[in-house]
């Protein structure tokens, strides 16, 4: 059963058209990455899925609901929930008031454990030993542990992260790996931007690459692995 589904989404920004006829699928419990390279219509489809901008064509459905045309607001709360690029943590908030300030119960009808500040500091305990520190005082890859934990303190059915490696170090980026490796094993249906490949398809289940706007292949880790030509073709790596 598909979580998320866009059908044919075209939308874009005044006269230019960014996207042409996304399809994309995110299926429960699964992971699935956006793939491409910067300028390639990534950031749009995120911004089209949480009803940042509105569509040209096309749906998209969440737990079989369409919410194009619906306010951000109440597209968040339907589950969805994102880690944004930049991180985009509040300079004067104590990591434990972001992670009390965002919190919210499950959606409806979910019977998963309740993420609690507790459980995220067991997540990252790093962030457990700077519970007081502000947002300012953060190092980048703390800072980017306490995004994903105020997503995740908001209990989404379908956890969302834009370039959540961005600009970290090498070991920084593994604990990041590593956290979503748990979540994913335990249920977590995720969608991840990210430009690590060689990381991404140890990982996820389903890839799918997008090129100037339009979708030119999607399939499984095994298929994108097996295909190294596909990476310098369309993922500069």
């Amino acid at each position: 059963m598909n979580l998320l589904e866009l059908r044919a989404i075209a939308a874009g920004y005044g006269p230019s058209q960014v996207l042409f006829g996304v399809d994309l699928d995110v299926p429960q419990g699964a992971m699935v990455t956006l793939l491409g390279r910067n300028g390639m219509g990534k950031t749009t489809t995120l911004r089209s899925i949480f009803g940042l901008i509105g569509l040209r064509g096309g749906e998209i459905r969440f737990a079989g609901r369409r919410i194009d045309g619906m306010e951000t607001d109440a597209i968040a709360r339907l589950g969805l929930a994102i880690v944004p690029e930049g991180r985009q943590v509040f300079p004067n908030l104590s990591v434990a008031e972001h992670l009390s300030a965002f919190a919210r119960p499950a959606a409806d009808g979910e019977k998963t454990l309740a993420w609690t500040a507790a459980r995220i500091f067991e997540l990252f305990p790093q962030l457990a030993a700077r519970r007081t520190a502000v947002g300012i005082q953060l190092s980048g890859g703390e800072q980017q542990m306490l995004a994903i934990g105020r997503a995740l303190t908001t209990n989404p059915r379908l956890l969302v992260l834009d370039e959540a490696t961005e600009g970290l170090a090498p070991l920084v980026r593994e604990e990041i790996w590593r956290c979503l490796a748990l979540l994913k094993s335990a249920g977590q249906s995720i969608l991840v931007i990210d430009k690590y490949v060689q990381r991404l398809v140890q990982i996820a289940d389903r890839h799918t690459i997008l090129e100037r706007g339009r979708v030119v292949w999607h399939g499984t880790s095994a298929q994108l692995e097996a295909d190294p030509a596909l990476w310098t073709r369309y993922l500069g790596v």
